[in-house]
């Protein structure tokens, strides 16, 4: 996956160690590599509409992702995280129907788009 900001850190894993006579639990501490990618979707026949989304992750020195990917789109007028891309339009009305049909298309077509995850990770900008 592509990223465009990364930081390191360390996650506490425990590692069980056996003795002769007794058992202790040790923590071994895991370095980590934190993702992130922020891109936008568009409509091809009027770019000028976007909506933006962001993926971020978490990889272990070997390249695995170690958690589960985490996805979410930015509202339109204040940038807050919203958890699916029809929320993303909540509290605003276009005053022009016409464009308000152009952003509830481009929702609809990302809705509907498969790997949807991947392209979050993965693009800079993609086109629909």
């Amino acid at each position: 996956m592509k990223n465009i900001e990364a930081s390191v850190g360390v996650i506490p894993t425990q590692v069980k160690k056996e003795e002769v006579e007794k058992e202790e639990v040790e923590v071994e501490e895991e370095e980590y590599i934190e993702h992130r990618n922020e891109m936008y979707f568009f409509l091809w026949e009027h770019p000028e509409y976007r909506i933006s989304a962001v993926g971020r992750w978490l990889e272990n020195s070997k390249g695995e992702v170690i958690e589960d990917v985490d996805t979410f789109f930015l509202h339109i007028t204040n940038g807050s995280r919203c958890d699916s891309v029809g929320k993303c339009l909540d509290g605003w009305s276009e005053q022009d129907e016409e464009a308000e049909e152009k952003w509830e298309t481009l929702c609809k077509r990302i809705e509907e788009t498969d790997g949807l995850e991947q392209i979050i990770c993965d693009e800079e900008s993609f086109g629909l």
